[in-house]
């Protein structure tokens, strides 16, 4: 699974998704893409089952690009402890999604496949995803 090597603090605030993505908001790599329409948290085990489910129905032809990195820790309290003692240690890594990112693009394969391939990533995400074509 995805993870930084390292990082400069080892917890962070939860904080909220504003506003539309910035950055990843255009294809640069593949013909076909997986674009989200919600905002949520993404994280590294759901970013691995998409990227798995995606490779599997491709059957490993073509390049598929992931343009999303969880580099955010999610900390967490143990089961059945008391409120207060501080904060959780970190659990998973997230990435924080803003709708209008492309989070997954495919190239080398037809579109039927495309389309099949990143509708089975998608139903592993926990976002709203729309299916987008690249125009040259």
């Amino acid at each position: 699974m995805l993870q930084p090597t390292r990082t400069k603090f080892r917890k962070a605030h939860k904080g909220r998704i504003h506003g539309k993505a910035s950055r990843c908001n255009f294809m640069n790599y593949g013909a076909f893409g997986l674009k989200a329409i919600s905002p949520d948290r993404v994280i590294s085990k759901q970013i691995e089952a998409a990227r798995v489910a995606l490779t599997r129905h491709m059957k490993r032809q073509g390049r598929v690009w992931t343009r999303m990195f969880p580099n955010i820790p999610v900390s967490k309290k143990p089961v059945e402890v008391r409120m207060g003692k501080g904060k959780g240690s970190p659990e998973f890594w997230a990435c924080r999604v803003k709708p209008g990112r492309i989070l997954f693009e495919i190239d080398g394969v037809s579109e039927q496949i495309a389309k099949e391939a990143l509708y089975k990533a998608s139903a592993k995400l926990p976002i709203k995803t729309k299916f987008i074509k690249r125009f040259t």
